[in-house]
This record gives C-alpha cells, sequence and structure tokens, in this order.
C-alpha cells in the first residue's frame, strides 16, 4: 500500500489532515487509541481485584505495574521479530494475546501468582507487535506527516489514559472488576478483527523482512540481542533514545508522589484526581499546539527548552505550593511533553533501514520500564526528604537533562541529508543553510562529515 499523504519532507507543515488521509495510518492510530482506553481498563480493574482478594497495597503496586517491568526484557530478546514477520499476524496476534489474557483472568478463579505471570507472559510480546505498527505508520507517513502522526498518537494516547481510568472506575463500581475485565477483553478483540480484516496483507519486501530471517543461527533471541546492542552501540541513537526516555522516567517518579503529595499537604478528598489529570492534560495541549503551529526546524529547535519547562516547574514543589499553585506547575510540566516531537524526525533518520521495528520496539519498552522504576525510586527518597523535596529533586533531575542535550554536537549525518535535500531552512538548524543552497558546497560539506566521522564526533 502506497501512502496517500502528500510527502512532507523538509520544511513543510503538514496537517492532521493530511496525516489522517492515509488510510494504513488510520486504521492503526484508530485501533491503537481503543487499545490504550483497553489498557487503562484493565490495569486498573486488574489492580482493584488483586487488593480486594489480598488486602495488600503491595500485591496491588505490583499488578498496577507487572504489565510494563518485563516488556524492556521482551525487546531485549524477541525484539528482532518486528522486523522479519508479517506485521498484519504480528498486530493482530498482540491484540489477541491481550484479550485471552484479561478473558482468562476474568473467568478463571486462579492464584494471584499465576494472574500476574498471565499479564507479564503477554507483556513479554508487547514490544513486538508495538514495534511492527510503528514501523508502518512510519513507511506509510513521510516527513512531517510522521512527525504529526507521532503527534496525534500522543494526544489521543493521553485522551484514551483518562476515558479508560474514568471507565475503569464506572465499570468495577456497576458491573465488578471480573465483569470489567471481560469488558477490556472485549474491546481487543474488536481491535484484533479489525487489524484482521481491514490492514492487507504485505509480502516481506514490503515490510522490510525475509522468509526465515528470523529463525537465522542462534535464532530470534540471538538476533535480537545482536540488534539491539548494534543499536544501543551506535552514539546517536542511544542519545536519542536516552533523551526521550529520561525526563518521562523523571517526571513519572514525580507523578507517583502527587498523591501521597495531596494527603500530606491534606487537600480535600478528591483534589488529587485533579492533580494527577493536570499532566495528560498539559501533554494533550503542548502535543497539538507545538505539533500544529511550529515548523519542523523550529520544533527540533525548542527540545532543549522544552524539557526544562517540563523539569523547572517541579521544582517549586520543594516550597510545597497549594492546589491552585500546584495544579499549574503540573500542567506547565505536562506542555513541555510535546519535546518529544522536536526527536522524532532525527530518531527516524538515524536508524537503519532493516531494523526500525526493533529500535521502536526498543523505544518503547524501555521508555515504559524506567517509568516504572522512577515512582520506587523517588518513592524511597520521599522517605527521606518529602515528597515535595522529592519532586523538586525529580525536576532538577529532568532539568540537568535539558542540559546534557545541550552539550551534544549537531548530529552532522543528519544535517547531510537535508543539505543534499537542498533544505536550506533545515540545513540552517544545523548552522549548514548555505551549503543546501548551492550543488558545489556539498562536497566540503561530506569532506567535514567524514572527518567528524574519523574524529568520533558522529556516529556513522
Amino acid at each position: 500500500m502506497t501512502p496517500t499523504a502528500e510527502p512532507a519532507q523538509g520544511n513543510h507543515r503538514a496537517t492532521y489532515r493530511e496525516v489522517l488521509a492515509e488510510p494504513r495510518f488510520r486504521l492503526l492510530f484508530s485501533t491503537r487509541t481503543v487499545a490504550i482506553t483497553a489498557d487503562a481498563l484493565r490495569i486498573t480493574t486488574f489492580s482493584v481485584l488483586v487488593f480486594s482478594a489480598t488486602g495488600s497495597a503491595l500485591l496491588s503496586a505490583l499488578a498496577f505495574g507487572i504489565g510494563f517491568i518485563p516488556q524492556l526484557f521482551g525487546s531485549l530478546l524477541l525484539g528482532s521479530l518486528a522486523d522479519q514477520l508479517p506485521p498484519r499476524a504480528l498486530i493482530t496476534g498482540g491484540y489477541a494475546s491481550t484479550c485471552a489474557a484479561a478473558l482468562l483472568i476474568a473467568l478463571v478463579r486462579m492464584p494471584i501468582a499465576a494472574s500476574l505471570g498471565v499479564v507479564a507472559l503477554v507483556a513479554l510480546a508487547t514490544p513486538v507487535f508495538h514495534g511492527a505498527s510503528s514501523r508502518l505508520v512510519a513507511q506509510s507517513l513521510e516527513g512531517d506527516a510522521y512527525v504529526l502522526g507521532r503527534s496525534l498518537n500522543n494526544i489521543a494516547s493521553s485522551g484514551a489514559q483518562l476515558f479508560g481510568l474514568a471507565l475503569g472506575g464506572a465499570a468495577v463500581a456497576v458491573l465488578g472488576p471480573h465483569r470489567a475485565l471481560a469488558v477490556s477483553a472485549a474491546l481487543y478483540l474488536g481491535c484484533a478483527l479489525a487489524i484482521r480484516i481491514r490492514l492487507s496483507r504485505l509480502e516481506p519486501g514490503e515490510f522490510g523482512g525475509t522468509p526465515g530471517s528470523a529463525r537465522g543461527e542462534g535464532g530470534a533471541v540471538r538476533a535480537s540481542l545482536h540488534g539491539a546492542g548494534l543499536l544501543l552501540r551506535g552514539r546517536t541513537v542511544r542519545r536519542l533514545m536516552l533523551a526521550q526516555w529520561l525526563p518521562s522516567a523523571f517526571v513519572a517518579g514525580a507523578e507517583g508522589l502527587i498523591v501521597a503529595y495531596a494527603g500530606g499537604r491534606h487537600f480535600a478528598p478528591g483534589w488529587y484526581a485533579v492533580l494527577m489529570g493536570c499532566l495528560p492534560v498539559g501533554m494533550l495541549v503542548g502535543d497539538l499546539l507545538v505539533g500544529r503551529l511550529l515548523r519542523p526546524p523550529t520544533r527540533e529547535r525548542l527540545v532543549v527548552p522544552l524539557i526544562a519547562l517540563m523539569g523547572l516547574p517541579l521544582v517549586g514543589f520543594a516550597a510545597e505550593p497549594g492546589v491552585g499553585v500546584s495544579s499549574c506547575l503540573l500542567l506547565l510540566c505536562g506542555f513541555g511533553f510535546a519535546y518529544g516531537l522536536g526527536l522524532q524526525r532525527p530518531f527516524l533518520d538515524a536508524l537503519p533501514q532493516d531494523g526500525q521495528g526493533q529500535a521502536f520496539g526498543l523505544l518503547g519498552s524501555g521508555n515504559m520500564t524506567l517509568q516504572g522504576v522512577g515512582p520506587a525510586c523517588f518513592g524511597s527518597v520521599a522517605a527521606g526528604i518529602g515528597t515535595g523535596g522529592a519532586i523538586a529533586l525529580a525536576g532538577s533531575a529532568t532539568a540537568l537533562t535539558a542540559g546534557w542535550i545541550l552539550t551534544w554536537h549537531r548530529p552532522t549525518s543528519l544535517a547531510l541529508r537535508a543539505v543534499v535535500a537542498g533544505d536550506v531552512e533545515r540545513a540552517a538548524a544545523y548552522g549548514l543553510g548555505d551549503a543546501a543552497k548551492e550543488f558545489v558546497d556539498r562536497d566540503l560539506v561530506v569532506d567535514l562529515v567524514h572527518r567528524d566521522l574519523d574524529n568520533g564526533v558522529v556516529d556513522r
């Protein structure tokens, strides 16, 4: 299937209508939005189910996070399959397996340990079908359309999480946890059927894999470990992954302390939910405004300021503000999450063509895992310095990450792409605008790139 959306290259600013005109993206986007709603419903309901059965806050928290933690291991061990197996079968199988797990927990009374094991087992395979889906999006949308596609996914994710959390509370109250889990299973089943019926079957050459390539010497596990090692050893890819992982992990650590902060400040019952909702609302507004109003080079230049905007408001919690100020600080923090839009195109440009699926799976699974680790780390810190101080520390760590990114050299290999494409404004963002105007100057740029490669400034 060829993309119907107008390719958005260089300085061209795509539109959301343009992105949604691409049928394959529209299908993947809509099913993923429904699946995120089902995820939020399943996670909260399972946590309630475990707590009602055991009365243990620890086991309830483990039930909440058990679907995130194994994803990094799944990406490292199975990630290569995202580039080797047919994407329709992978994505359909992913939704179907999640449906089966939710249905099994809903209908079969099993020990809590067994239920946790079922969720963890499905989570191991999650990066594979997420990676395959992300790779299809990257193949369907080009240039700025791809960035806006990621923006739409972020906006829908924030909205679907809020809706799923609300739906979970209502479904548990009306139906009970077991029937609520069955509702989430029905949503997953709908996603699986939609992908199976409406997504065309791609031949191996169309999605980058070759028949049997995942079963080469050493099998899929060895190929996945090797591919992950190659990705993480590349300095550009590694830096861009860390730039997307670390700020989210630090802010997740702060987010995990909001309930305790509200309780410690004796806010009225229910205000903790308002505070927790400020982050996704800020994220939604930030992605919408930055994605729609700013041109691609501007988004890339604003990465560092937006990360600083994520972290600095959290530092204000050291003064232990009241509800109104806390809400404003969290809204600003959420707005800063739009920094990720400025990293999408450089990250895609830096990936090897035959390893995109595994890279996207590793990016997502690493993000999920670190967001699970962040609350545990800063929760431990809060025991010593208080919740306000721990939230402020998380904000300081985020701001320091912005400073670290500021020290990077510009990735000259990406600048060369802009020069060769004649994209003057994007090349100017790297300080090479004049070279993009004259073909004769490109030879000079090539020499400079080779010099930087020899000196280890950028990766090949």
